[in-house]
């Protein structure tokens, strides 16, 4: 199996997340939520009292868009800033009552969306690939770790290290 192949299995989980963030904001788009914001939203509804960076590291944004997107919900009065009691310099972002009744509508929704992609599964099927994509996570988490305690954020390729 190449690189290129349609079974490759980095093309095959790339392929499900899109696809299940696809059919979820087509679902949720009635509510008035872009996906920026529901995700947001749920990071947020997780992990309260995150700062600006790290809600922009979540996303994996820039902190000047996460800056704009948090305005934006700021202004839809879902999420408050307040000051950080050891920074003064740092903002910590949490959820109004609004959002959490935002993240209570849309939850149902993202369950049903799963339960639909999995439907052709059996009970043990299920429990098989849960287990197996824990375990590909756990493993991706400790080399993501292990880059950047080393200070590598990319790997280099031979090829590429080579003077040409």
């Amino acid at each position: 199996m190449g690189a290129d192949d349609e079974r490759h299995a980095a093309y095959l989980i790339s392929d499900v997340a899109r696809l299940l963030r696809t059919v979820f904001d087509r679902r949720v788009r009635n509510l008035g939520l872009t996906r920026a914001q529901w995700l947001a939203v749920t990071r947020l509804h997780r992990r309260p009292g995150l700062s600006q960076s790290e809600v922009a590291d979540l996303l994996e944004i820039e902190k000047a868009t996460a800056c704009r997107l948090l305005d934006r919900l700021e202004t839809k009065k879902w999420i408050e800033r307040r000051p950080d009691s050891g920074d003064r310099r740092i903002k910590r972002i949490y959820l109004t009552s609004r959002a959490s009744q935002v993240h209570a509508s849309i939850w149902p929704v993202a369950e049903s969306t799963v339960e639909e992609a999995l439907s052709d599964l059996s009970s043990e099927e299920r429990l098989q690939f849960t287990d197996i994509m824990n375990r590909i996570k756990g493993k991706l988490q400790a080399l993501a770790e292990r880059h950047a305690e080393a200070g590598t954020e990319d790997v280099a390729f031979e090829d590429e290290a080579r003077p040409i």
